[in-house]
């Protein structure tokens, strides 16, 4: 992973999500054994581990797990229009390969593991990111991420796909 891009403003930063998303297919398969199993974040996850599922010509339907439950700002926030979690797969003992379109905060992390948790107890609990832009408020780090990139706290960066399926970031204020 090479140092982090910085941006200073909306339009001053230019990510090809389409490399970032090879070399994101590239780390998974380094850290996939036979009990790995993937799981993505509701909803740039989910849509990263949809592809990298296909990709990978793994068997089975990939997790999705969702962060409404157990988020931190549950109450300003309420319920999101995002996925509901799906595991096909049984959480106990397994590897469980956890992906996000961004790591910023830690907090959707956190409340992920959480709902995990609700459905067993993995053997492991790993984590690869399209995009690591720091400003961590938690103590969460990711095993594997395809970019490092630093933006100001006002600004949002997020995975879009288009209705090829294509992957392209947004960068928008906060």
């Amino acid at each position: 992973m090479s140092e982090p891009i910085a941006a200073a403003g909306i339009g001053s930063l230019v990510l090809d999500a389409e490399a970032l998303y090879r070399e994101l297919l590239r780390g998974v398969r380094s850290l996939m054994t036979a009990n790995t199993r993937l799981a993505g974040i509701a909803s740039g996850g989910a849509w990263l581990v949809e592809r990298l599922h296909k990709d990978l010509q793994l068997d089975g339907a990939p997790g999705v797990l969702s962060s409404a439950l157990h988020r931190d700002d549950f109450a300003q926030r309420g319920m999101a229009s995002s996925a509901q979690t799906q595991l096909g797969f049984d959480v106990n003992g397994a590897d469980i390969l956890v992906l996000d379109d961004v790591l910023y905060t830690g907090r959707t992390v956190r409340a992920v593991l959480n709902e995990l948790y609700d459905y067993g107890r993995p053997a492991s609990v790993r984590l690869a990111v399209l995009v690591d832009r720091g400003g961590r408020q938690l103590p969460f780090q990711p095993d594997f991420a395809a970019a490092r990139v630093t933006l100001p706290a006002d600004r949002l960066l997020s995975l879009a796909r288009d209705e090829g399926g294509a992957f392209q970031f947004r960068i928008q204020e906060a």
